[in-house]
């Protein structure tokens, strides 16, 4: 029976544990919580990028079939959508909440309970969307979790715009990591996503993400229990980047790493206003970007060659099991 990282650190070090929310909750007194470097207070409920102050703000949770096989399993992946993002993707297909502010202030105890919540339905993890800029409430909500049962594993499913040093304080806390990989060019996610310097901080992360969980590991009946998957979503007129991404991931990260190619793209919230995202891409550009992925070697993962129309199809070799 697997044991998530959360409940040994807790066990074992429970003032380290502590110190890393203390810590977090400092940088939200001056908020450099991502990239954007805002500096407001959020303690004192000052809105930067995010627009979210001191509490968490949730649109909706569920357990959720529609992730990767090994995420959502048979039982489903125990999702909390968080409202606001660090990144302001005029194609986001969660934009209602994403980027127009849906959903509800809650308190940290409800937070917890949402946790329990999704684990008694039996979901196979807690799958927190959106994390990066409630990344302090996240903590203490997990701490606060861990007497009260919470034992599942959890996922930081992330736009990869994220900072090492908040990345750091969930080291030995996360056991599975889900960030994307959208952009190869500063000026494309600039323009596209408001991410500064998006290319920098998203490969500084991802190499973070890899030294704490590299290997994935997944239980007996497939289930992702230990690792990182990284998600690559194909964009029309190669604006992702595709070879340049998959060269870094190869070269400098690991040929072993478990990669989702998307197809799903389609022109959503203010896409069609633009003319180089107002189309679904082609089955050619997607024929395209699975050729870079294995020309460089990376075997392991899941494709749509359905252009996002159905689940993810794997393309793994046979995966490690947990002992």
């Amino acid at each position: 029976m697997f044991k998530p990282s959360y409940i040994n650190l807790y066990e074992t070090d429970p003032k380290d544990f502590q110190a890393r929310i203390d810590r977090a909750y400092k940088i939200l007194e001056s908020c450099t919580i991502c990239p954007h470097n805002c500096r407001v207070n959020r303690i004192k409920d000052k809105r930067g990028v995010c627009k979210t102050g001191s509490l968490p703000k949730v649109y909706s949770w569920l357990a959720h079939h529609g992730e990767e096989p090994p995420i959502s399993g048979t039982k489903g992946s125990g999702t909390i959508f968080f409202s606001n993002c660090n990144m302001n993707c005029i194609y986001c297909q969660n934009y209602e909440f994403s980027q127009l502010e849906n959903g509800k202030e809650i308190t940290l105890e409800a937070l917890v309970n949402i946790m329990l919540e999704l684990q008694d339905r039996g979901c196979h993890n807690i799958n927190f969307v959106s994390p990066t800029h409630v990344a302090a409430q996240i903590l203490k909500a997990i701490f606060l979790a861990i007497p009260k049962g919470l034992k599942i594993p959890l996922i930081y499913n992330t736009g990869g715009y994220d900072s090492l040093e908040t990345l750091q304080l969930f080291d030995g806390i996360i056991d599975i990591y889900l960030p994307d990989m959208r952009y190869d060019n500063e000026q494309i996610a600039q323009q596209y996503s408001g991410a500064k310097n998006y290319p920098v901080y998203n490969r500084q992360a991802i190499k973070e993400m890899y030294r704490q969980t590299p290997d994935c590991l997944f239980d007996e009946n497939g289930v992702i229990v230990k690792g990182l998957i990284i998600r690559h979503l194909v964009l029309p007129n190669n604006l992702s980047g595709t070879s340049a991404i998959m060269k870094f991931l190869s070269q400098e990260v690991s040929e072993n790493v478990h990669v989702a190619l998307m197809s799903q793209y389609f022109p959503c919230f203010k896409a069609s206003d633009e003319p180089l995202l107002a189309r679904r891409i082609t089955k050619e550009e997607y024929d395209q970007a699975r050729q870079e992925m294995t020309s460089n070697n990376l075997i392991n993962g899941w494709v749509q060659d359905d252009l996002g129309l159905d689940r993810f199809i794997g393309t793994n070799i046979k995966p490690n099991i947990t002992p």
